[in-house]
C-alpha cells in the first residue's frame, strides 16, 4: 500500500494517441533516472469532458499531463489556472498538478520549435506560411513573433489577410514566405502518402520547411521540398525540447 500512495502518474491527453511519441520517451527517461515509482499513462479521451472521470481517478497520484490534438484548446475550461504565455498563445500543451490537486495550464510548445528553428534561419527568412490553425499552430505563431518573423496562416477557408487559403498560393506568395511549417496532420503515418496541398514548383533553396510530424521521419511534405533544396526537418527535436521543459515544470 505504502508504494501505491507515494506513485507519481504522469500521461497524455489526447484522441486515438496510441502512436505517442511521449509515453515512450518518458517510460525511457523514467528507467534512465531510476524513478521506479513514475509511471506514464495514455489518457485517450474521445471527448474532453471525460477528463474528470481521469481526475477522479487518480486524484492521489496525477501529477501532471501533457496535451496534444484534438484537446489543446477546449482543455481551458477545466483548468484552474493559465500561465501568462499559454493564455496569450490560445493552446495549453501541458497541466502541472498541484498539491491541492488544481490544474496549470501551459506551453512548451512554442519553446520547442522556437529552440529548434533558430538553427536553421538565415537572413532572408522574414516570413512564414502556418500551415493549419489548431493548437499546435498557435505556438508555432507565438515563436515566430518572438523571432521577428512575420506570418501568414494557410487553411481552406481563408480570410485574404491574416489567412491564405491554399488555393490562392502562387509563385509570389511562395517567394515572399521562404519558411513553410506544417501543423496539420497531413502525412501523418498511416496516411504516409497524403502532403498539404501548395505548389511545391516553387519552392527553392532559399526554402526552409518545417514538419511537426515526425512520424514517418521525412513525411512527402519534407521530400518534395528537400527534391527542390530546401532545408527540412522534422518535429522530432521539438516534441523533444518541449517534453524537457514539461518536466522542469512537473518538478518544480
Amino acid at each position: 500500500m505504502a508504494e501505491k500512495e507515494h506513485k507519481h502518474l504522469f500521461g497524455l491527453l489526447g484522441k486515438n494517441i496510441s502512436y505517442s511519441f511521449s509515453k515512450g520517451y518518458f517510460a525511457e527517461k523514467f528507467d534512465l533516472l531510476n524513478l521506479f515509482n513514475h509511471e506514464y499513462v495514455n489518457f485517450d479521451l474521445q471527448n474532453i469532458s471525460e477528463i474528470k472521470t481521469v481526475l477522479q481517478k487518480n486524484k492521489h497520484t496525477l501529477k501532471g499531463m501533457n496535451v496534444t490534438i484534438p484537446y489543446k484548446e477546449s482543455i481551458f475550461e477545466y483548468l484552474h489556472k493559465v500561465n501568462k504565455k499559454a493564455r496569450k498563445i490560445g493552446a495549453v500543451n501541458t497541466i502541472k498538478v498541484t498539491k491541492k490537486g488544481n490544474l496549470i495550464g501551459f506551453n512548451t510548445d512554442y519553446y520547442g520549435f522556437k529552440k529548434s528553428i533558430e538553427p536553421l534561419l538565415k537572413k532572408h527568412h522574414k516570413n512564414a506560411l502556418i500551415l493549419g490553425t489548431g493548437g499546435a499552430s498557435k505556438a508555432v505563431a507565438y515563436a515566430l513573433k518572438k523571432l521577428n518573423i512575420e506570418y501568414k496562416f494557410v487553411s481552406r477557408n481563408g480570410d485574404g489577410n491574416l489567412l491564405l487559403t491554399y488555393d490562392s498560393l502562387n509563385k509570389k506568395t511562395l517567394e515572399k514566405h521562404t519558411i513553410i511549417i506544417n501543423c496539420t496532420p497531413l502525412g501523418t503515418s498511416p496516411n504516409i502518402h497524403e502532403s498539404p496541398n501548395i505548389p511545391y514548383a516553387f519552392i527553392t533553396n532559399k526554402h526552409i520547411l518545417y514538419d511537426l510530424i515526425y512520424n514517418p521521419a521525412e513525411t512527402i511534405f519534407l521530400t518534395k521540398g528537400k527534391e527542390k533544396g530546401a532545408i527540412i526537418k522534422n518535429g522530432l527535436e521539438m516534441l523533444e525540447l518541449q517534453a524537457e521543459k514539461a518536466w522542469e515544470i512537473w518538478r518544480k
